[in-house]
């Protein structure tokens, strides 16, 4: 198992945004691997722009920025979650896992020039300001966000606990720019928190996954049979606005569920890139109804879980179409202080569906609700497909169901993450919570059939 399996977790873009949407997934890169014939008249025009820069650039251009800058344009262009990670991104990388970092807890993504918020993280300055997935923005303090690489824009982000910035957003139905000034803060992602809903029935929200959020599901579970005399009717399980992160923990949470069979799988070019995870059998629940919720802010990790739990038949997912991240990076050193996040393979449910560019359908399509002017325009969130270069679905041309592939028994196990940008703020458990309280009244009847 790589050294790297339980010091990376969450990818942090930065804000430091909070978790990265990216499913990432930890290995050295293999020296033995055969290398791909050269393509020399496309080099020798590399070459010659090269030294034109050199030569004509109005500054003097040192060799490793123009190197550096070719490698991050080069993955770049292969879809929104490949990029190159310098020591300050490796450095970020390893502080996702712990869940605290400093930064806004926005989840964000560069789309046309511009960072497009993904989701906000709960309990955050940008959840606390009303930041919203779907948010352009625009300008950092006075700098347009225009022309800057997305880690330019994150260095800005980032600062001092207590520093305040003005974030100028772009925002789908208002009628000018608005401008949200936010306090920097050490953000502390709780992954995990839970509540009694009413007597019999409890509820379970996860806001990311880390490499402890099996652990805590099981923690909060154990609290909510305690308060109910050892034993649940029924569960909700939130996973609304959840960018993802860990595939383990993706893993260990579907399993806390499912007594047997597939959970998911990854298939790539390379070896390393094709896993199989299998569920053990226990059922945290002893086969009580449980309902996953949904919406276009769950992404990858939040996916994997969604689409084993429907596939097997455990749960009811309600709410609206999910994000469509379903795609894997790996992440390959190549110095001390460098390394490559690459997409090396695509994940399937159970089923053998491909949720790349696509997302979970719910079983029982149903979105929350809100107060607003006849004048305001439908909001559209932003998805997967929506990114520039973003990858293809995958799926079979002819259209059938995509099925398993032989795996690699020995392939390298390793945490993989999620990328994307930040984490939405978490919706306080409210009565006006539509969606959860048709959650509830389901389990209800649920409850009532199985008796």
């Amino acid at each position: 198992m790589s050294l790297f399996k339980r010091d990376f977790g969450l990818i942090t873009s930065g804000v430091i945004l909070g978790a990265t949407l990216v499913f990432g997934q930890m290995v050295f890169a293999d020296k033995e691997a055969v290398k791909p014939d050269l393509p020399l008249e496309d080099l020798r025009t590399f070459s010659e722009i090269f030294g034109r820069i050199k030569s004509s650039y109005v500054e003097p251009v040192e060799d490793k920025q123009l190197i550096e800058s070719a490698i991050r344009g080069m993955l770049s262009g292969l879809d929104p979650h490949s990029t190159y990670l310098d020591l300050d991104d490796f450095k970020d990388l390893r502080e996702g896992t712990s869940g605290e970092f400093g930064g806004l807890g926005i989840e964000v993504s560069m789309e046309d020039g511009f960072v497009k918020v993904v989701a906000p993280i709960d309990d955050t300055p940008a959840a606390e300001a009303g930041i919203k997935p779907g948010d352009l923005i625009i300008r950092l303090d006075d700098t347009p966000v225009k022309g800057m690489t997305l880690n330019d824009a994150v260095d800005i982000m980032r600062g001092k606990p207590g520093s305040k910035l003005l974030l100028t957003i772009i925002r789908e139905g208002a009628d000018k720019p608005l401008k949200v000034e936010l306090t920097r803060a050490i953000i502390k992602v709780e992954s995990v928190k839970n509540k009694m809903l009413e007597p019999g029935y409890g509820y379970v929200r996860i806001s990311t996954f880390q490499s402890r959020t099996g652990a805590s599901l099981r923690e909060a579970i154990s609290e909510l049979k305690k308060e109910n005399d050892g034993k649940l009717n029924g569960m909700v399980l939130d996973l609304r606005n959840n960018p993802g992160g860990v595939l383990d923990a993706a893993v260990d949470v579907s399993d806390a569920f499912i007594t047997k069979g597939m959970i998911v799988y990854t298939e790539g070019r390379i070896a390393d890139s094709e896993q199989k995870f299998h569920a053990t059998p226990d059922d945290l629940l002893k086969g009580a109804p449980l309902i996953v919720l949904v919406n276009g802010g769950s992404a990858s990790a939040s996916e994997i879980v969604a689409g084993a739990l429907q596939d097997q038949k455990r749960a009811i997912i309600l709410g609206s179409k999910t994000f469509g991240k379903g795609s894997v990076q790996t992440v390959m050193p190549l110095t001390n202080d460098t390394a490559v996040k690459m997409t090396t393979a695509r994940y399937f449910t159970p089923s053998g569906r491909s949720i790349q560019a696509e997302g979970i359908v719910p079983d029982i399509e149903i979105n929350g609700i809100r107060v607003a002017s006849v004048e305001d325009s439908e909001f559209t969130p932003l998805r997967e497909r929506d990114l520039a270069h973003h990858l293809e679905n995958g799926e079979a041309e002819n259209g059938e169901e995509k099925t398993e592939q032989p795996v690699t028994e020995n392939a390298e196990s390793t945490e993989q993450t999620d990328e994307n940008t930040e984490v939405e703020a978490e919706q306080p458990l409210e009565v006006s919570d539509y969606v959860l309280s048709q959650a509830l009244n389901l389990l209800k009847g649920m409850t009532i059939l199985n008796r």
